[in-house]
């Protein structure tokens, strides 16, 4: 994912859900919808949320050190596992109290028709920011399903605001169904069960942002296809015959280390071997390009072994 597309993404969702909190909390203060409520909660935590995927992106450019020498690339990772907590602490549990709460002691709503009109400008404005998020991530995704390119990204931005709006889009609709069947039944009761509905959404799509960002964190290796040529660009079969074992690792969303042990053609003398390391990397690179750290270990005297 270039920084660009994910940032444009970021500040797409950033500027709808600064607008939507505002105008949630003021349908609140008209209605006293519990719904209303919990999805101002929502657009609040999802803005501070696109604040901390920005300013991860802004710690990840930060330049290595002997502290971090390969960088602060998974600074972004970091970041976006806070994301995860903050949706699960401040949205989706703040959501369920609120809801048990209503269902508990359920309370009329004043001027319920406003609650209507703001919940469906949300749902525009928001539509604005998942449609601008796919768009970004296409290019991306290939081939494969929007779960497949949520579970194997190792971009950690697009899958969380994927996410995020594909959660405020659904909660929206289920406001909108709990204060449409309060109008409806003039029972109160339902505002808080669209409430609860909403903080159950939430953690659902907050617990799997947590794995998926934990999984980011710890370090994850090279996609199958990425580590597919990257093996097939470190042996030409003849000045380095073969793979003995290849190990890779995300240092950041465009980064990857790659640490390889390579069998060299028998009666290689130290030139050779040199120069067919240096093709070795540049071939690599030419596959796939955020292989950035290449270290090639040469074995000359046990080419026949699984491992040396």
């Amino acid at each position: 994912m270039s920084a660009h597309g994910g940032k444009k993404a970021i500040l797409a969702a950033l500027g709808a859900n600064a607008g939507i909190a505002v105008a949630k909390f003021a349908g609140f203060l008209i209605t006293g919808s519990s719904s209303m409520l919990a999805e101002s909660v929502h657009s609040v935590a999802d803005t501070s949320n696109q604040g901390l995927l920005l300013l991860g992106q802004k710690k990840a450019e930060r330049a290595a050190d002997d502290l971090h020498q390969f960088g602060y690339g998974r600074s972004r990772y970091f970041y976006s596992f806070v994301v995860a907590l903050v949706l699960f602490s401040l949205g989706s549990l703040f959501a369920i109290y609120e809801g048990v709460h209503k269902i508990q002691h359920p309370e009329e709503l004043s001027s319920p028709l406003v609650a209507v009109v703001i919940l469906v400008i949300a749902i525009a404005l928001e539509g604005f920011s998942f449609l601008t998020a796919m768009r970004e991530s296409r290019p991306l995704k290939g081939q494969a399903s929007w779960w497949g390119f949520i579970r194997t990204s190792r971009s950690p931005e697009l899958p969380v605001v994927l996410l995020e709006d594909t959660g405020a889009l659904v909660g929206l609709v289920l406001a909108l169904g709990g204060v449409g069947l309060t109008m409806l039944t003039g029972d109160p009761v339902w505002d808080g069960v669209g409430t609860l509905c909403i903080g159950a959404l939430l953690g659902v799509i907050a617990i799997i942002l947590i794995v998926e960002m934990q999984s980011l964190l710890i370090g994850e290796g090279a996609t199958a296809d990425e580590a597919a040529k990257i093996l097939a660009a470190l042996a030409d079969g003849e000045k380095i015959e073969r793979v003995i074992h290849c190990k890779t690792q995300y240092l950041g969303p465009e980064e990857i280390l790659v640490a390889a042990k390579v069998a060299m053609a028998p009666g290689s003398d130290i030139f050779a071997i040199a120069e067919a390391i240096d093709e070795a990397e540049a071939r690599v690179r030419g596959a796939v390009p955020a292989a950035r750290r290449i270290y090639i270990e040469p074995d000359l005297f046990r080419a026949t072994e699984g491992i040396g």
